[in-house]
C-alpha cells in the first residue's frame, strides 16, 4: 500500500504574519533593582508581534507556514505541549492565511490560556494525553498521513524549530542590531531551541546566552544543528551559553527563583512574564547578574518571547501569585 504524501519544506518562503520591528525599551526601574546602571537594561517586546496574542512563534511561522503554502499546503499539522504557545499561533497563523490547522498536543483538555484560544482560532485538536517526545512524533505522523487521503497537509515541526523557522530570528537578531549597534549581551528562554539558534547565527553565540526550560532534552545539540544549517559554518554545541540551573523539578514548574522574577519584573516595569519561558530567562538574567557575568556597564537585552495566555492557563502559578 502506498503510504499518501505529505506536503514537505521546499523554497524557503514567507508569509507576512507579524508587526516589525518590534519595540526595544528600556528597563531602568528593573536594572536598579538588580544593581545596573539606568541604561543597561533593554526589554526586545516580542510579546507585541501582533498575531493571536502575539509571541516569538509568529517570526518562525513566516517561514514554516509561508514555505508550507507555497508548497501547496492546504491544512497545517503540529504539536506541542498543552499549553503550547507555538500551537496558539499556528492556529492564529492558519486562521489568517485561510487554511485549516490541526493540533496534536499531549496533557488532557482544560478550557484555560493557550487551550481555549486554540479553539477559540480554529483548530482541530487531538489530545494524546502523557506520552514521550517519539510518541507524540509518530501521532503527528499518523494524523497527517490520515489527513493526505483527501488533503495536502504540512506538518510544523515542534516548537516551529528547524532551520527554516530560526531564519525569522536570524533576521531578528539583525533588526535587534539596527534598532541598537552597541548590544553586548541577549537573554532569552531556550525551548525547542530555534529562537537561540537564529540569534546565534546573527549576534555570535558569545553575545547570547539562553536559558533553558526543559522543554526538551540536551537543547545544544539541536541548537548547534540549527546554526550550521543557517550559516554553512559549523557550530560547537560547547561553545553556546546555555544556562540549565533553573529547571528546578522540570518543565512547567514554578519555581522560587521564577516566582520572584514575575514579581519583580511586573513590579518595576509593568512586565507580565509567563512561568514556564520569560520568567524563566528573567530568572536566568538576574542569577547571571548576581554572579557578575553580566555587569554594569554593558548594554543588556532581555528578549521577551511572549506567553500571557500560557500564564492565565497555568493553576499552581496563578494560585502562587494570589497567595
Amino acid at each position: 500500500m502506498t503510504r499518501p504524501q505529505v506536503q514537505h519544506a521546499g523554497t524557503p518562503t514567507r508569509a507576512r504574519l507579524g508587526s516589525w520591528p518590534t519595540p526595544l525599551e528600556p528597563a531602568p526601574r528593573l536594572a536598579a533593582a538588580l544593581g545596573l546602571g539606568p541604561a543597561d537594561l533593554w526589554v526586545k517586546h516580542d510579546d507585541l508581534t501582533g498575531l493571536g496574542g502575539g509571541g516569538n512563534k509568529v517570526r518562525k511561522l513566516e517561514w514554516t507556514a509561508g514555505t508550507a503554502l507555497a508548497g501547496g499546503a492546504d491544512v497545517l499539522v503540529t504539536s506541542g505541549a498543552a499549553q503550547s504557545n507555538h500551537a496558539r499561533l499556528t492556529a492564529a497563523a492558519g486562521a489568517r492565511l485561510g487554511v485549516d490547522v490541526v493540533l496534536v498536543l499531549t496533557g488532557s483538555r482544560q478550557p484555560l490560556g493557550n487551550v481555549a484560544l486554540d479553539t477559540l482560532l480554529g483548530a482541530t485538536v487531538h489530545w494524546c494525553g502523557d506520552v514521550s517526545e517519539e510518541e507524540l512524533a509518530a501521532r503527528v505522523q499518523e494524523v497527517a498521513e490520515e489527513l493526505a487521503v483527501h488533503r495536502r497537509p504540512a506538518v510544523i515541526p515542534f516548537g516551529g524549530s528547524n532551520a527554516l523557522g530560526a531564519i525569522g530570528y536570524r533576521d531578528a537578531g539583525e533588526e535587534l542590531l539596527q534598532q541598537d549597534p552597541d548590544v553586548q549581551q541577549v537573554v532569552v528562554a531556550v525551548g525547542s531551541g530555534g529562537t537561540m539558534a537564529g540569534l546565534v547565527a546573527s549576534l555570535g553565540a558569545a553575545r547570547v546566552l539562553g536559558v533553558d526550560t526543559g522543554a526538551m532534552p540536551e537543547p545544544s545539540s539541536a541548537i548547534s544543528r540549527m546554526v550550521a544549517e543557517l550559516t554553512g559554518r559549523a557550530q560547537e554545541a560547547a561553545a553556546l551559553r546555555i544556562d540549565g540551573g533553573l529547571l528546578g523539578p522540570g518543565y512547567g514548574s514554578v519555581t522560587e527563583e521564577v516566582l520572584a522574577a514575575m514579581h519583580l519584573a511586573a513590579r518595576t516595569e509593568g512586565l507580565v512574564l509567563d512561568p514556564t519561558y520569560t520568567a524563566r530567562a528573567m530568572a536566568g538574567l538576574i542569577g547571571a547578574v548576581r554572579r557578575g557575568e553580566l555587569v554594569s556597564g554593558r548594554r543588556i537585552v532581555f528578549w521577551h518571547t511572549g506567553g500571557l495566555p500560557g500564564l492565565l492557563g497555568h493553576t499552581d502559578a496563578l494560585t502562587r501569585i494570589m497567595d
